[in-house]
């Protein structure tokens, strides 16, 4: 029951932002593959039997199906089919809209351009939002210190001005929680303003159990230092919000990036790592707030998408990259049964990571927790 009520409240918000983004990530594949001559023959979004759909003009089949988690754009002459030496010879006019057959840095740009267009997303959606609602900026001057913190043991007083940590800038508080809370347990390097001197200070956060708005615990790192002044939004004219979208979609990537590498390091748990149910939770809840929490939720889901197609595993747009690249380099493509094998180590790899943030996502539920634990008893 608690299950199909999740379903219920969560879906709708859910099946919304990844259909988005899903869409978009495809629509790179699909206008890159076009402006470079191929024939695209499906266009779906999701898996499995068809749902309903149409053909445009060009032939192309634009379908919804019926599982979600995901989406695909079939291109003619993509496959092993294709590629297989016992396959009929192909005319002239269908090699010339092939995907096989065209350039390497062709089919390396056709692939790249679906996370791509995730970015780009992202930088749009955030863009739109700095112009409008405008950025959260909050002054990076310490408002006080607590007792025993990482702060004061780094001798931080308030009044200081936080100017950049491990030499990256902070402009706003926000920048300084982000990197904080990343690095729990790590000396950090601090440039301070005090009494209008630049001074260094080295602060180790604690690491300290924190609940976020969704109901997740995660350990983060914490100085001990509370602000100044309130949180406000600070509005741009559409060239500086692009340019700020820009940058706070590169920031949010390294962070990423910087988790992902914290995880497969051991210094961060697993268990941080969240899956499709855990997704569609958080969609539910930013979707009953202010209509900018689910774009801004859109725009960090965007980010992520991007970046984990461009891992390069096998399966993912990374994998076909880094066998684009080993094509370039040694001047031919590597061998169909090197691919297959390729292809098949990265398939069990997503789908082991699939269902192990999937249980994941399940134990967060009471009653699947209670459950297994019937069985073992």
């Amino acid at each position: 029951m608690d299950i199909l009520n999740f379903i219920w409240t969560n879906g709708a918000s859910f099946m919304f932002i990844l259909t988005v983004i899903v869409f978009v990530h495809e629509l790179g594949h699909y206008l890159v593959a076009k402006h470079n001559g191929v024939r695209v023959e499906v266009f779906s979004v999701g898996f499995g039997p068809e749902l309903f759909g149409w053909n445009d003009r060009s032939g192309t089949r634009w379908k919804l199906s019926l599982l979600p988690l995901g989406g695909y754009v079939k291109m003619f002459g993509e496959g092993g089919a294709a590629k297989s030496p016992d396959a009929p010879e192909l005319s002239a006019e269908d090699k010339a809209v092939s995907f096989h057959h065209k350039r390497v840095g062709q089919r390396a740009a056709i692939v790249a351009a679906g996370p791509i267009a995730n970015f780009f997303l992202a930088i749009v959606i955030l863009t739109a939002m700095f112009s409008i609602v405008g950025q959260p900026f909050t002054p990076t001057d310490v408002g006080a210190v607590q007792p025993g913190s990482a702060a004061e043991q780094a001798g931080l007083q308030p009044g200081d001005v936080i100017r950049s940590i491990d030499g990256s800038r902070t402009e706003r508080f926000e920048d300084v929680q982000r990197i904080v809370r990343m690095n729990p347990d790590v000396p950090l390097r601090m440039t301070v303003e005090r009494d209008g001197r630049d001074m260094t200070l080295t602060a180790t956060p604690q690491r300290s159990e924190l609940t976020d708005r969704f109901g997740n615990r995660e350990k983060v790192g914490m100085l001990g230092v509370s602000r100044t002044g309130s949180s406000a939004y600070t509005r741009y004219d559409p060239a500086t919000a692009l340019w700020r979208a820009s940058q706070e979609t590169f920031r949010m990537s390294l962070f990423t990036l910087q988790a992902v590498g914290q995880i497969v390091n051991g210094s961060r748990s697993a268990e941080d790592l969240g899956g499709p149910i855990r997704i569609a939770q958080m969609s539910g809840q930013v979707a009953e707030g202010h209509i900018a929490d689910v774009f801004w939720f859109l725009a960090v889901l965007s980010i992520n998408l991007g970046l984990i197609n461009l891992f390069p595993v096998p399966m993912l747009d990374g994998g076909h990259l880094m066998f684009y690249g080993i094509e370039a380099l040694r001047g031919r493509p590597l061998s169909e049964r090197v691919v297959e094998n390729g292809f098949r180590v990265g398939l069990g790899l997503v789908l082991t990571l699939f269902v192990f943030v999937t249980y994941q996502d399940l134990m967060r539920f009471e009653g699947v927790v209670a459950f297994f634990k019937g069985l073992m008893t």
